[in-house]
Formats: structure tokens, C-alpha cells, sequence
């Protein structure tokens, strides 16, 4: 007898069962909103209808272009003001003067003088404590 590595029952899959309502549970009740965007793209969310008309949002983020969109297809809401990306360069400079900086850096740059001083010294000390070992066992043979 051979095998084919189907399933048993042929044309069914695992998890395959009847489709319907009935078996898959029933849809919950949506409200649908649209949305415009300055660019003319509409969109169309659904939310959950036992929720309260003042909690859904009056303006969405456009997927298509990122623009707001707001619920009036005649007016819909422009961008105020686009903003290029800043680098985390920009930001910092928007917190620190230029004072503040160089006081940061030097006391960033004195401090990591200190800790490569301290770790030549703990190695010269490792170093010394060595050749004394060393000598130690030369001498005992």
C-alpha cells in the first residue's frame, strides 16, 4: 500500500471545516469613517460601533503619504509645517549651548585620560609583579 503523503480524506486540509458565520463567530457591529487627505487618497477605518462618536479620532495619519486626514472631503487638513528629519546631532544642539558642550566634552575627555592612565599604571604594576615572580623562581632553581 502505498502512500502519498496526503492527507486521509482527499481535498481537505488540516484545520479545513465548514465556512459560515455560525462556526467562525459573528462580526461585531462597525462604524465606518472616511478620511481625506490633502493628496485626495481616502480612507476608510473601521472601528467598533459600542464605542462613542466624541472618542474617534477627527484626524488620521494618511498611509499613503503620511499627511493628515481629516473627516471633511472639501477642507481637508494641511500639513502646518514639514519638518525635515533631524539626526540626534540636531536635537542634542537644540538642549546644549555652545558653552555647555565644550565643558561636556572636556570633562568627558578628562575622564577618560584618568581611565587609561589608571589601567597603564595597574599594567605596569602587573608587569613589575611578574618579572619579580619571575626572578623569584629563577632564583630558587
Amino acid at each position: 500500500m502505498a502512500t502519498n503523503g496526503g492527507s486521509a480524506i482527499r481535498g481537505s486540509r488540516v484545520g479545513a471545516g465548514p465556512m459560515g458565520e455560525e462556526d467562525r463567530g459573528f462580526k461585531a457591529d462597525r462604524i465606518v469613517r472616511n478620511y481625506y487627505c490633502v493628496m485626495g487618497h481616502v480612507q476608510s477605518p473601521a472601528f467598533a460601533s459600542n464605542v462613542e462618536i466624541e472618542e474617534l479620532p477627527v484626524e488620521i495619519d494618511c498611509p499613503n503619504c503620511g499627511l493628515p486626514a481629516g473627516l471633511d472631503q472639501a477642507n481637508p487638513p494641511s500639513n502646518a509645517k514639514h519638518e525635515p528629519y533631524k539626526t540626534h546631532l540636531a536635537y542634542v544642539k537644540e538642549r546644549r549651548s555652545e558653552l555647555e558642550a565644550k565643558q561636556l566634552l572636556e570633562e568627558a575627555i578628562a575622564l577618560i585620560k584618568a581611565k587609561r592612565i589608571a589601567a597603564a599604571a595597574a599594567a605596569l604594576a602587573a608587569e613589575k609583579l611578574e618579572k619579580a615572580a619571575a626572578k623569584k623562581s629563577a632564583t630558587k632553581k
